[in-house]
Parts: C-alpha cells; sequence; structure tokens
C-alpha cells in the first residue's frame, strides 16, 4: 500500500473559496474525483487559500488526483468569477507516507488540525470542509441518497455529467457527505481509539501547545471576511466587487476591517490582492 500527503501551495494574496457555494462545488468535486481516479481518501480539509489530501494510491494517481481535482475548480472559477489560469498555476507537493512509522498518522491528524490552527473552530470535528467530523463518529450522517435525484438533478447538483456511486449521503447542505467518500473505518483501525486519535490530534504541529490556545475564541474566516470587503467598499466608496480602489481608499477600507473584526496583514493580502509592499504601507499607516 503506498500513501501520500498532497497539498497545494499556500496563496499569499488569493482565497480559493469566497463563500459557502464555493466551498460546496468543491466538496462535490472532491467526490466527483474520487469517483474517477478510483482513490482512497483517508483525510482531506479545504482552506480559503489551500487544500491538503491523504491518499492511498500509486503516485501517479496521486498527481491525477489533484490535477483532476484543479482543472475542474479552476474552470468553476473561470466560469463563475473569470478567473483565468488560477488553478493551473497552484503548485502541488505530493510527499509519502509510511504505515511502519508514525508519518501516516501524523499526515491525517495534521490535515484535518488545519482549521483549528486557522482559529476557524476549537475542535477538528466542528469544520464543515473537510474530513475532521467522520471519525470515531457515534452519529450516522443524515441525508438523502444520490439516487433518489434525477440524472438531470445530479447533473446540477455536481456540476458534472459523472455518474457517481448512487449510495453516496448527499447533505441538507447540498453536497456529497464526507462519510460516504473517505475511508474513515480504515483511519479508525489505525488509531484503534478514539482516545489515541485524540492524542495525534493534540500533539499535532498544529495544535495550539497551552491551555489559554485551546480556550481562545475562533477568529472570522476568510469568507466571512471576503462578503465584509464587498459590503464595506459598497458602503464606504460605492464601489462595485470589482471594481479598483485609491491607496487611500484601501487603507480606510483595511482600518475599518482591522478595527471591525481583528484582520490581520496576511488575511488583508489574500482578501484584496494587495503585495506585501503595499499591504505593509497600509498598516504602518494606522
Amino acid at each position: 500500500m503506498e500513501f501520500w500527503l498532497v497539498t497545494t501551495d499556500h496563496l499569499s494574496e488569493r482565497i480559493l473559496f469566497r463563500n459557502d457555494e464555493d466551498y460546496k462545488v468543491a466538496m462535490n468535486y472532491v467526490a466527483v474525483v474520487k469517483h474517477v481516479t478510483g482513490v482512497n481518501i483517508l483525510a482531506f480539509i479545504l482552506m480559503s487559500n489551500h487544500v491538503h489530501f491523504v491518499l492511498e494510491c500509486k503516485e501517479v494517481k496521486a498527481y491525477e488526483f489533484i490535477n483532476r481535482f484543479k482543472n475542474l475548480y479552476g474552470r468553476y472559477l473561470r466560469t463563475r468569477y473569470g478567473q483565468k489560469e488560477m488553478m493551473r498555476r497552484i503548485s502541488v507537493d505530493v510527499r509519502p507516507l509510511r504505515l511502519e512509522d508514525e508519518s501516516l498518522k501524523r499526515a491525517i491528524a495534521y490535515v484535518i488540525m488545519n482549521s483549528v490552527d486557522a482559529r476557524l473552530c476549537l475542535y477538528a470535528n466542528q469544520y464543515s470542509w473537510g474530513s475532521g467530523a467522520v471519525y470515531f463518529c457515534c452519529r450516522e450522517p443524515q441525508g438523502i441518497v444520490l439516487g433518489s435525484f434525477s440524472k438531470k438533478a445530479q447533473r446540477r447538483l455536481l456540476l458534472s455529467h459523472e455518474v457517481l456511486n448512487q449510495n453516496w449521503l448527499v447533505l441538507e447542505d447540498s453536497y456529497i457527505s464526507p462519510a460516504s467518500v473517505v475511508s474513515f473505518k480504515f483511519v479508525e483501525s489505525l488509531y484503534r481509539s478514539a482516545g489515541k486519535m485524540d492524542y495525534y490530534l493534540r500533539t499535532s504541529s498544529k495544535a495550539p501547545t497551552t491551555a489559554e490556545q485551546w480556550d481562545r475564541t475562533p477568529s472570522f474566516s476568510d469568507q466571512t471576511l471576503a462578503a465584509a470587503v464587498i459590503d464595506l467598499k459598497r458602503s464606504l466608496f460605492h464601489k462595485g466587487d470589482r471594481d479598483e480602489l485609491t491607496k487611500e481608499q484601501w487603507t480606510g477600507l483595511a482600518r475599518q476591517l482591522r478595527r471591525r473584526f481583528s484582520m490581520d496583514i496576511n488575511q488583508l493580502r489574500r482578501l484584496t490582492g494587495l503585495s506585501n509592499e503595499e499591504a505593509v504601507s497600509i498598516f504602518d499607516s494606522f
């Protein structure tokens, strides 16, 4: 058996997912690409500016998986937002993992703890856009089997003509349940118990290291602030989503975001596309 940690480059001046609809589309594309490639997904997470997958497959299949995902989501971005070549230009890192040592267990924990590290939630199982909630879960996922939808409705839901497993569950939020596409039973057998898996989560490099950090309040997500950027551009400057702002207007906008949402300089760059020098200049002017 071969295992791989697949990671895309962390974007510094763009985000991949602006809102929940973008995340739902990407979640369904994960299911589509799994079906097409036949790989086993052990863990995954979709973050605002990058994605992670832990896969069981041959190396060539790992590259096929991520390239197909990039191609599908890239077409979606081009159709919906007019963003061309964005996904194609994102670099990918594929690293081998081993059953014989702790690298596979550590990688799975690392992936699903990304949301906690980003302060989007207190615990990994609270994050919707990944597999964190499927392991050692005492509740069966609630949804409607894909086969209950007409073929036309399935194509509309998945934005794909691929015919997926008709027994997979569609959650009420209109995306395929991660429990349907992730080999969670295999992952549970790796850790053997929820307590042992929790140990790896808490000792992950993405985990908070102090009691105070574990109790900290989650921050605002990039998609929340992306919506705030649009609203503030309209209310403050009467500008549309794609209208450019002057440096003075960017400074005023960043000041409002900082005051209202405690936004940091990295989020400013991701949400506005400003260069590091421009963002630093704006923050220095406060």
